[in-house]
């Protein structure tokens, strides 16, 4: 039987990090479960997240769903909640925190950007990956919850909101000379396409989805993912296994097939 691997987020973001396991894991059982109802994370508190997580351990459990790998494909539950939920459960849990360290080696000129929500850009976790990779660099750090927004509504109606992108890019108003951005949410990489545009292609964009999938596939093991090349997409394609999608709140798209449940706290 093939490993079943759920992916955990507050809104639809963790899909940018499911398609890179997709990829690399095409024979894995996957599913997605999103805490809608509770949806942006980036305002809530810590306990309320952790108290969450916890309900969906619970669901998990009693439901029986058998998962292999648990993860929490959203930066802001993972910097504020992911050392309690090991302690929770004794399914392998991994989570998604800000590719600080590598965009670090990246720079050229010495000044990062952070990108990501209120609740990541303030907690504790977050000044100490600053504190551990960036001594030698300045790291600037931006909050939005409007951008997740966005990004929620691009998904789902196919509609970008250009009018709302271009003022709160403005209002982030990234110092000029930062050549990398860090995009501590995982809704932002569904925007990468007009922030890289917003910036004329002058600044790296940087997220963790690949990082995350090469975790998943070393935990997994046996799945033999070295083995399959860069050469052999439409293979991965053709091979990839139907998505079970839940979600705590109702989702209006025709675009996904989700099945609505109950978290209790």
């Amino acid at each position: 039987m093939s490993s079943h691997i759920m992916v955990f987020d507050s809104g639809i973001g963790g899909t940018t990090v499911l398609a890179h396991i997709q990829t690399l894991l095409p024979h894995a059982q996957l599913s997605y479960f999103m805490d809608n109802a509770y949806l942006p994370y980036g305002k809530l508190s810590p306990e309320t997240i952790v108290a969450r997580l916890t309900s969906l351990l619970q669901y998990i459990e009693t439901q029986q769903l058998r998962v292999d790998i648990l993860v929490i494909a959203c930066n802001t539950a993972s910097t504020l909640a992911l050392t309690k939920v090991r302690e929770l459960t004794d399914i392998p849990v991994v989570g998604v925190v800000p590719a600080i360290k590598p965009a670090t080696l990246l720079t050229n000129t010495k000044r990062i950007g952070l990108l990501a929500t209120p609740a990541t850009v303030a907690n504790c976790y977050t000044q100490q990956l600053i504190a551990q990779y960036g001594a030698n660099t300045v790291v600037d750090l931006y909050s939005s919850v409007e951008l997740v927004a966005i990004a929620e509504h691009l998904y789902y109606s196919g509609e970008f909101e250009q009018a709302k992108f271009t003022q709160e890019m403005d209002r982030l108003a990234v110092k000029t000379n930062t050549d990398v951005l860090v995009l501590g949410c995982t809704h932002f990489p569904i925007l990468s396409q007009p922030i890289d545009s917003f910036y004329d292609g002058k600044i790296k964009l940087l997220d963790s989805g690949a990082a995350i999938a090469k975790r998943v596939a070393t935990l997994i093991g046996g799945q033999n993912y070295s083995k399959l090349t860069a050469n052999n997409n439409s293979y991965r394609i053709s091979q990839k296994k139907p998505l079970h999608y839940y979600a705590t709140a109702s989702v209006l798209t025709n675009k996904l097939t989700v099945e609505q449940v109950k978290l209790i706290d």
